[in-house]
């Protein structure tokens, strides 16, 4: 039995963020139309380790797309220098039930979850936004901002980190990686209402407790992509933003409505029903639910990730790998 191994780099050389980005589009539509089969993911405890095993997977029969992402989360693996939270995703033969993929998850996640707020961004956003703010400077923070520039001409972008340093260090290093590819300039800001002023779209990418900006201040037209939060601990965007929006969608009511504490809160306080949610992105890209109406409202668009991304994703790496014969072949 053949099987493709595929690195963070060969990623990356066989499939640029728009394609991701269509991807995931893709990969909505078949959830939110039924034809995809994603359970909800597993979680084995490991106590004698402080760590935590997790199984996203699922089938896709539209996109031939079967396989499981192996995520592991280890806090610990940091004192002895590893990734604190490794992903492998593994991709089966739809047909004969073998392995036929091993591909850096980690990676294949910040691409998603970078195209996914993306493809938000493409659906819901003014055409004509310029100004886009930036909160979170981590893992996940280069592919948001790489997706945003590739779905809007924007001018300036303003990156907000609770730290300045590593605010001003994201903004030299992405600065430099797309000099000549994108025309926006890219500057730290001084606080958080600074980053949010005039701001056409705002992406915020963290894993906060507490709101990482003031929802009363958003402008009118704004689109705001809340991606960091995936527990119901997790509240980065507030309370007054999820109930004045205009419209509010999830990549699934499923993940969202469990899991997303900035969702998850305000319906705990009767403040918000989960009625209210608008629909589903998928449902939108398939003409189902309408997007923005017009150049004053505020939409949301929350996302707390799901496997039918990653089998989607890596289906098309995969595929684009082999025309392209990327990646190390081992015989098993």
């Amino acid at each position: 039995m053949e099987i493709r191994i595929l690195t963070q780099d060969d990623i990356k050389e066989v499939m640029p963020m728009k394609e991701a980005i269509e991807a995931d589009k893709e990969a909505l539509k078949m959830y939110s139309e039924g034809s995809a089969n994603i359970p909800l993911r597993a979680n084995l405890d490991v106590p004698e380790h402080e760590g935590q095993s997790l199984y996203m997977y699922g089938y896709a029969p539209k996109a031939n797309a079967l396989g499981v992402k192996i995520v592991s989360v280890y806090p610990k693996n940091i004192e002895k220098g590893l990734n604190s939270v490794p992903a492998t995703m593994v991709n089966l033969d739809a047909e004969t039930g073998q392995v036929s993929t091993l591909m850096d998850g980690t990676y294949l996640t910040r691409l998603r979850t970078g195209a996914i707020a993306g493809a938000a961004t493409d659906v819901l956003a003014r055409k004509d936004s310029k100004i886009f703010a930036l909160f979170g400077t981590g893992g996940q923070a280069e592919t948001q901002l790489e997706a945003v520039l590739n779905v809007r001409d924007i001018e300036l972008v303003k990156v907000f980190d609770i730290s300045k340093e590593r605010a001003q260090a994201f903004v030299d290093k992405m600065t430099e990686r797309f000099k000549g590819v994108f025309n926006a300039r890219l500057v730290v800001a001084a606080s958080s209402n600074e980053a949010i002023q005039e701001a056409d779209i705002i992406t915020s990418v963290t894993t906060a407790r507490v709101a990482t900006f003031d929802g009363t201040l958003v402008k009118p037209g704004c689109h705001i992509n809340g991606v960091g939060s995936y527990t119901p601990e997790m509240a980065e965007i507030n309370e007054y933003t999820v109930t004045h929006a205009d419209r509010v969608y999830v990549d699934t009511r499923d993940g969202a409505l469990k899991e997303c504490g900035s969702l998850l809160q305000p319906i705990q306080k009767g403040i918000y029903h989960e009625n209210q949610v608008s629909g589903e992105l998928g449902e939108v890209l398939l003409g189902k639910v309408d997007g923005r109406k017009n150049d004053q409202e505020v939409t949301l668009f929350i996302t707390t990730g799901s496997a039918v991304l990653d089998l989607v994703c890596s289906q098309k790496i995969q595929e684009k790998a082999a025309e392209q014969n990327k990646g190390t072949i081992i015989e098993l």
